[in-house]
């Protein structure tokens, strides 16, 4: 794509820019700031939709009693057991072991705080998933550069 190819649409990132790689007139690759265009927006919007549903179906087994609150929290955080694992410094088969309902309602204190920890939510966060159907857009977006979330 060259330079004046890049899109310049206002969509997703809500009038953020990002970087695109272009070629210029000198057929050099360059960064541009781009605004996004329709096409990305769908695409994303359509991801963004398939963890909200993904989410509230292990919300659901959670409350079922099928899995442990750490599942859905680890999955809210886009997350996986390994990287769960490192970011607490609990071995990945623990935390395995952690997301049957029935072994994490016996862990002591400590672990759960580094669970807690890793995962940015409170003590009794941990413990407890929503009750009712999540009602919006679960947007799980890390901006990097201001280490916020949307």
């Amino acid at each position: 794509m060259k330079v004046s190819e890049v899109p310049q649409e206002v969509t997703y990132y809500e009038g953020e820019r990002r970087a695109c790689y272009a070629l210029n007139d000198e057929g050099r690759y360059v960064v541009v700031p781009s605004i996004g265009w329709s096409i990305e927006e769908v695409v994303n919007g359509q991801a963004v939709a398939e963890l909200a549903a993904q989410l509230e179906d292990t919300r659901q087994a959670v409350v079922a009693g099928l899995k442990s609150p750490l599942c859905y929290h680890m999955e809210r955080r886009q997350m996986i057991p390994e990287i769960l694992a490192l970011t607490a410094g609990i071995a990945r088969f623990r935390v395995k072991r952690h997301l049957r309902p029935d072994i994490f309602n016996k862990l002591n204190p400590s672990v759960l705080n580094r669970y807690a920890r890793a995962l940015a939510v409170s003590l009794e966060e941990l413990q407890t998933v929503p009750h009712n159907k999540l009602k919006r857009k679960v947007t799980i977006i890390h901006d990097h550069r201001s280490n916020r979330r949307r």
